[in-house]
């Protein structure tokens, strides 16, 4: 996973669950796609118009090639469409970055308490 897309969405909080939905949608779209969906994320305990999606690709060039896909797939097009239509996306904001691969996916080590 050279480089993550993570995307910050304001969102309606009036219309989570329409957003839970367009993420759903995501869920199979993006990977028929070429993306790698890491996940979405719904705000659930403090600010409540917060959302993220992250999505690894293996270079730029494959995030060009995944964005070329997705204009072209009918269920990615109706998605957007119905994200317009009901408005409850009223930001977005993309942000590329690279994993620092010795910190990545780092299991918790077992605490041991002393008496």
């Amino acid at each position: 996973m050279p480089i993550c897309c993570f995307i910050r969405y304001e969102i309606d909080s009036f219309q989570r669950d329409a957003f839970k939905q367009y993420a759903d949608n995501w869920g199979r779209i993006i990977p028929r796609c070429g993306g790698h969906l890491v996940g979405y994320f719904l705000p659930h305990e403090g600010t409540n118009n917060i959302a993220w999606g992250l999505i690894a690709f293996d270079s730029l060039a494959a995030y060009e090639r995944y964005r070329v896909r997705l204009k072209t797939d009918a269920e990615g097009r109706r998605n957007f469409e119905m994200a317009q239509e009901m408005r409850f996306i009223l930001r977005e904001e993309r942000t590329f970055t690279e994993v620092v691969d010795s910190t990545f996916f780092q299991a918790a080590q077992p605490v041991h308490d002393t008496p």
